[in-house]
């Protein structure tokens, strides 16, 4: 086993560079996938607007269309979440957390609150106050982690 914790192991360097292929083929096709939800976004926009009554938008119409961009959106900040793995070889929490922050509102800007139930929103509701919670914990403990850096690094110019 102390061969593995060795990062010169010609297994861990193998095992490492077949994650990192897997990582950058993951990168490709979030790309990809954000493109179609680009194009599924000015698809969805065009068929709204040249159907009766021509270029207006109703409230259920705009929804979609939120929707729809908050996915997008939500792509890129798994891209950003890939491409940041793929450099610094760590997952960063406070990315990731801000990622599912987007999701849990995407959910709530499109919810149908004619078409679910009490507990539902109540559930979604502890959801986004954890998340919440979970990412102002975490930004704390980077802004104190930063602060000391900062303070260490004056210190040390003295």
């Amino acid at each position: 086993m102390d061969d593995l914790a060795n990062p010169r192991e010609p297994l861990i360097q193998l095992l490492r560079l077949v994650i990192h292929m897997a990582v950058r083929v993951l990168a490709v096709l979030m790309t990809f996938v954000i493109l179609w939800g680009v194009a599924d976004v000015f698809l969805v926009l065009y068929q709204d607007l040249k159907s009766p009554p021509v270029f207006m938008l109703n409230i259920n119409d705009i929804l979609a269309l939120f929707g729809a961009f908050m996915a997008v959106l939500i792509a890129i900040e798994i891209l950003i979440n890939i491409i940041i793995y793929l450099r610094d070889d760590v997952i960063h929490v406070k990315i990731v957390m801000a990622t599912a922050l987007m999701a849990i509102a995407r959910k709530v800007i499109i919810m149908d609150f004619s078409k679910i139930t009490p507990d539902y929103v109540l559930a979604v509701a502890a959801v986004v106050l954890a998340m919440s919670v979970g990412y102002w914990l975490a930004v704390i403990k980077d802004d104190k982690k930063g602060k000391i850096h900062y303070q260490q690094k004056r210190r040390q110019e003295k």
